[in-house]
């Protein structure tokens, strides 16, 4: 106890230190860095269940979110008074979040009376949080009648100014879905108590002051995500908007926040949705850089630079980050894979074939190949390049002689595979192609993984020796920002991050034909599903619109 407590009066000074919450779709992480260094000092982290109450539905709990949140931050500070490390050195902390998941909540109240959407409980109360995440496709019929009413049933009409196609991923649709099927968020809506946000809003929100007077803010690369945004003027864009949604959507983008922040902890913070941080953790600030995060899903982000590249090739356009009340934005083109990270998810917990994901490396290097057994794990549709809600999941070029170790293998391929068709449609829209893969995220630990993917796009792929580079980015972008100033963005000045580099080991021939293959597999995976009837689901019929959303001009 003596040599604790003497221990303790001799704290470590490391300079200043910049932490970060990493929200993100199945863990929370609080994680702290050296600003001088760029080395992880400390982080703790907790896993966040997801609920699938209907084919299709994904919604998580918005206090176990918050409350995952203060968890991580205690642990981690605990940790780091262990190492004798002193926690009023941290100077600033950023945010970074799942993107385009949406939530709506009471602002008299701010407390959720029950986990997401699906579950109804009393409604002699206000209080709640209605959660839908990103993955989710409840809102397919919302899209259609959108994409029906647009000139020529176009679901890019929108893209000229939002960079997005009419998609179930965006929050606006997840929004117009809660507003005409959920009795609560109508009647919120209609009494003016209702706010939305992403998780990024709902956290700073609750963080400084919640309903005793939190700050109800966004930044401009979630602001991008929500269908809402306009791209080119960096505002909400008056014809997205409806008159009806001035009541409750009193967003600001966060640089633009001219109220005290009460919280010191939020008092320099940045924020940045989560692909957009791990751009910046890998230091893709030059236009023609790019990144590609593993994580439940998959996202390859190519710097742009200050104009916005409209893809013709199925790609989002996106802002990429905006470092700075003054600074200027800058764009990328992105390719969006709903499922990565979520295929190990679903072998362990729906088939039960692995234990881990450790063990689904060792099960699929125990054999080396798929056998010829393409899985195109499309349970929540196609994304980029496709755009297609109906494909569903499908595992073809089975024989008696498949096992589970060849759908192992075929479920690792299926992520490169994604990869590839993200990575050609990104080559020809910048007409330059990439001549090596950035990568980070969970997934990078698996190393045949990262073999597998240089096989399949026949470039090296290099992965950072630091792995936690959304969180990176994050903390970078907060102690670089205004008022703080105690992290260089040069990336000369991060001499410490080094890399290990994975060169292709198969002839390029063997790689076309295998992706030749997958190709076919994935046009077998279209139109499966159709529309789900209308209703929400839970025995109600659906509440009369409020009024029908403005996505464009008769």
């Amino acid at each position: 106890m003596n040599g604790t407590m003497a221990a303790s009066s001799h704290r470590i000074m490391l300079g200043p230190l910049v932490a970060a919450i990493d929200q993100g779709t199945s863990s929370t992480r609080f994680l702290v860095f050296n600003s001088k260094t760029a080395e992880l000092l400390s982080h703790h982290q907790v896993e966040i269940k997801q609920s699938f109450p209907k084919e299709g539905w994904v919604e998580e709990d918005p206090k176990e979110i918050l409350q995952s949140v203060y968890e991580c931050m205690e642990r981690t500070c605990e940790k780091l008074t262990q190492l004798n490390i002193d926690i009023s050195n941290i100077k600033a902390i950023g945010v970074t979040n799942q993107r385009e998941t949406t939530l709506v909540w009471d602002k008299e109240t701010g407390e959720p009376l029950y986990n997401a959407i699906g579950k109804y409980v009393d409604l002699c109360t206000t209080s709640y949080v209605f959660v839908l995440v990103w993955l989710d496709l409840r809102t397919q019929s919302t899209v259609e009648n959108l994409i029906n009413k647009t000139p020529g049933r176009n679901k890019n009409h929108l893209k000229h100014k939002t960079g997005l196609p009419i998609s179930t991923y965006f929050s606006a649709v997840k929004l117009r879905w809660l507003m005409d099927n959920v009795k609560e968020v109508h009647e919120a809506v209609v009494s003016h108590r209702a706010m939305f946000g992403t998780v990024d809003s709902w956290l700073i929100w609750c963080l400084t002051g919640g309903k005793s007077g939190g700050v109800h803010c966004t930044d401009v690369t979630n602001a991008s995500r929500t269908m809402l945004f306009n791209i080119h003027t960096m505002d909400w864009d008056a014809e997205l908007f409806h008159s009806s949604f001035h009541c409750f959507i009193v967003v600001h983008l966060l640089f633009d926040v001219d109220n005290p922040i009460k919280s010191l902890l939020f008092l320099h913070n940045q924020c940045l949705g989560d692909q957009s941080a791990a751009l910046v953790g890998q230091m893709c600030f030059q236009d023609g850089q790019a990144k590609n995060t593993y994580g439940t899903g998959c996202f390859l982000l190519r710097n742009t630079g200050a104009k916005p590249v409209m893809s013709e090739h199925g790609l989002l356009t996106t802002v990429a980050y905006k470092l700075g009340r003054d600074k200027p934005a800058c764009y990328a083109l992105e390719g969006s894979v709903a499922i990565a990270g979520a295929v190990v998810r679903w072998l362990q917990d729906n088939l039960g074939i692995i234990g881990s994901s450790e063990e689904l490396e060792k099960l699929a290097a125990s054999v080396g190949t798929s056998y010829g057994c393409y899985f195109v794990p499309a349970f929540s549709g196609l994304y980029a390049p496709y755009w297609e809600p109906s494909a569903r999941g499908i595992i073809c070029g089975l024989t008696q002689f498949t096992n589970k170790r060849h759908l192992a293998f075929a479920a690792l391929e299926a992520v490169c595979f994604q990869t590839r068709e993200i990575l050609d449609a990104m080559n020809q829209d910048s007409g330059i192609p990439l001549t090596q893969l950035q990568v980070d995220g969970g997934m990078t630990s698996n190393k045949l993984l990262m073999q597998l993917q240089a096989d399949i796009l026949c470039i090296p792929v290099v992965k950072p020796s630091m792995p936690e580079t959304t969180a990176l980015g994050a903390a970078m972008a907060a102690g670089a920002a205004e008022g703080v100033s105690v992290w260089s963005l040069n990336p000369d000045d991060l001499s410490e991050v080094t890399s290990e580099k994975f060169e292709p080991q198969i002839n390029p021939e063997e790689s076309e034909f295998r992706y030749a293959r997958w190709k076919r597999a994935v046009q077998k995976s279209m139109n499966w599903e159709t529309t789900e009837p209308i209703g929400n689901g839970n025995g109600r019929k659906n509440h009369k619109p409020i009024k029908k959303m403005v996505f464009f001009q008769k």
